[in-house]
Order: structure tokens, then sequence, then C-alpha cells
């Protein structure tokens, strides 16, 4: 079944954190947010898009056609929109399109050519639109057009024109009371976003939700919460602030109240990362997936002085990792990234690090690559970018 994604910014971590997840037989870039995948297995979109935090929108293609066939894309749309308009219970039907790709189309002529065609024959349908080209999570969300409508993706290249049904977009209310709504904030320290945290996680690649996960800078235990969320049970947080702790304890207690959860196996310690061997069984860990201390992020800085320390601070910390996780366990780290600075080299000795993203990609002009196998995230003009890091234990 050929399925499709619609990228968040960062289309190099939106696509390896897909691949992290699922078995992809074919694939096709269209354009930096618009990917599409062959996968043989019948997914549920509404529960994936609920773990995949680099994925904005998910559905399926319900139907190629040669791209230089005039009036075929219309005929198309419409008998899709009638073969879901007969399926709706309610009399009350709406639907959008939303248009990706580098081939462009005129949604809004081609949704209102519909919308006379559908009066003419009686039918009642609304046509949603927006200011831009796509239709946004919040937009599909809030005019039903999961439930009681449709959003038809258009998406074209030279050679074919795929329409396709969204099923499932970004839980976006959840990811902002998870992130806005903790009882506990630490916005001086900086935090991981939520959707950070659900990459980090699955670039982990755990073989099940038995698996035991360790994060040493626990903050504010967004990542933790994260993984609770997604279906683990067994972790080990850590930090060398207390504030940090407490500050995980409620929030987890908060997320484990929310989300009903049970049966959780939890260490919260307040404890430096360069004794974690002393309080961590030896080889007991499957992953260490974590954001440590990233320096100091104001005022005048000696970029040079900063980064050493961080290279000390890093270096201690893997050796630690090492003696605490299983082998082949992955940890996924940031690493800080200054603006006109050199890159940070800590010693990762006993690992290997890992190419998370597709060899297909590295002559896309679509993806962005970096000196070496790691994925850099950020907006443009910041100051500090987070560079994710996955190394294996050898």
């Amino acid at each position: 079944m050929k399925y499709f994604f619609v990228l968040g910014n960062n289309t190099a971590l939106s696509l390896a954190e897909i691949f992290s997840v699922l078995k992809i037989r074919k694939h096709q870039l269209l354009s930096p947010d618009f990917f599409l995948a062959e996968i043989d297995e019948d997914l549920s979109e509404e529960n994936l898009i609920s773990r995949l935090g680099g994925t904005i929108k998910a559905g399926r293609i319900l139907a190629e056609l040669p791209a230089n066939i005039k009036g075929e894309l219309e005929k198309e749309a419409k008998k899709i929109l009638l073969a879901k308009k007969s399926q709706a219970a309610d009399s009350k039907f709406n639907y959008g399109i939303s248009v990706y790709g580098e081939k462009l189309v005129d949604s809004k002529k081609i949704g209102l050519s519909l919308k006379k065609n559908f009066q003419e024959q009686g039918i009642s349908a609304r046509f949603v639109v927006s200011r831009e080209k796509t239709l946004s999570s919040v937009v599909v969300s809030q005019n039903k057009l999961l439930k009681k409508g449709l959003e038809l993706i258009i998406a074209g290249d030279n050679n074919y024109w795929y329409l396709g049904e969204t099923r499932a977009v970004q839980p976006f209310k959840d990811l902002s009371r998870r992130d806005y709504g903790r009882p506990a904030r630490d916005d001086l320290s900086g935090m991981i976003p939520p959707k950070l945290a659900q990459i980090m996680i699955n670039l982990a690649k755990l073989n099940d939700f038995s698996a035991k996960i360790a994060d040493p800078f626990c903050g504010s235990g967004t990542i933790l919460t994260e993984a609770m969320i997604m279906g683990y049970r067994s972790f080990c947080g850590s930090d060398i602030s207390q504030k940090a702790v407490d500050d995980s304890y409620k929030n987890i207690s908060w997320i484990k109240e929310l989300y009903k959860i049970e049966n959780l196996r939890l260490e919260l310690k307040n404890r430096n990362v360069l004794a974690l061997a002393k309080f961590i069984k030896a080889a007991s860990l499957d992953a260490v997936i974590t954001e440590p201390y990233l320096g100091p992020q104001r005022g005048r800085l000696d970029f040079a002085s900063v980064i050493s320390e961080l290279e000390g601070l890093y270096t201690g910390a893997i050796r630690q990792f090492k003696e605490i996780l299983k082998s082949g366990g992955r940890v996924v780290m940031v690493w800080p990234l200054f603006y006109g600075q050199r890159e940070i080299n800590p010693d990762y000795s006993g690992f290997k690090m890992i190419e998370v993203l597709p060899e297909s990609f590295k002559k896309s002009r679509f993806v962005k690559e970096n000196k070496r196998p790691t994925i850099i995230y950020g907006r443009p003009g910041q100051k500090v970018y987070r560079e994710i890091v996955v190394l294996e234990k050898i």
C-alpha cells in the first residue's frame, strides 16, 4: 500500500524518524515536506502519528494519474469526493484540498468547480479553504475533515499526479498541553520540545516496550514522559540538580494521572552523570536518550573554553554510558552547535556513530547534508543549534 507523510520543518530528521519506525519497501520524496512510501503492512495512521514527532499529516494514496492527460485530475478528484460523501452518515459534508510537491495546481479552482458540480446534483457540501496552499492540521481538525469529511491531497511531479486522503494529523492540542501545561517548567534552563523528544526516542530503534531507558540529564523530564506516553515503562532518570529531579517527579506524576499510566518502573535520582556506573547496573540499559547541559546560553561567551569544557563533560558521560549499556545499545544525544564555531568532538571510543538517514537521500536536493552522520535541528538565526547524534555500543 502507498502512504504519504507530510513532514515537519526538518526534512532530514523527519525522514530519519520514519525509517527508524517503519519498514519501507519503496519511497519517493516529492518536495521537502512530502514523502511517499510503499509499505506492506496496514498502518493505523492515527496511532502512528501520535508517536511521530516529525510528521504533520499521514494518509493513503487513492489514485495515480499521468501528469500530461488534461482534465483527468479534476475528474478523479470528483470521483474520490463522491465516494467519500456516499460513505458519510452525516448530511453535512466538508471537504478541503491541499497541494504538495513541486508540480502545483490551483486547488481553489478545482474545489469550487467540484462544489458547483455538487450543487447541480443537489449534494450539500462545504468547501474548506485557507490562505495557504495547504490546510494546516488545525484547520483540518477543527473542520472535522477526518471524521465527517475529507481532506483531499494532490501531489505531483513531472510524471504523475498522486491523489490521497489524509487519515491523521499531528495531535497539536495534546502536544501543546504537554509542553506549556505541565506543572513544572524551567524556561531559564531551557527545555527540549516534546516533538523532538519523540523523534529522539524513535531514533533509538528499541525492539519493544520492555526496553529500559535512561536520561541522565533529565531536566524537567520531557524525554521520560514522552517515552511513557509512547508505551515504555522502565526508566532511570537522574540530574545533578535537585530542582530538576523534583520537576521531573512532578511532571511524571502529572502524565501518569493524565494518561492513566500504570506499572511504571522508575528510578529518579539526584546524581552526577560522571557517577552513573556507581548506581546503575553494568550492561543493564537498552538506550540512553538525553539532552545534556549545552553550555551557557546568554552573555558574552569564550567559545573555545565552553566547547573544551563540554567536550570534557560529554567524553566522561559517554564513558559512563559504555559501562551501563548493553552491547548494541544506543545513545541518542544532543550536542550544541554554536553559530560560526567548530563542532564539538568528544571521545566516543567504544561506540560507532550511526548514519540515521538512508543513503538514498544523500544526493537529494531537498535534504541538507551535514559533514558528519548527524542531523542539525533548529530555526534560521539561532545562536545555538542542536546536533542530533546517534551512537551505538560496539
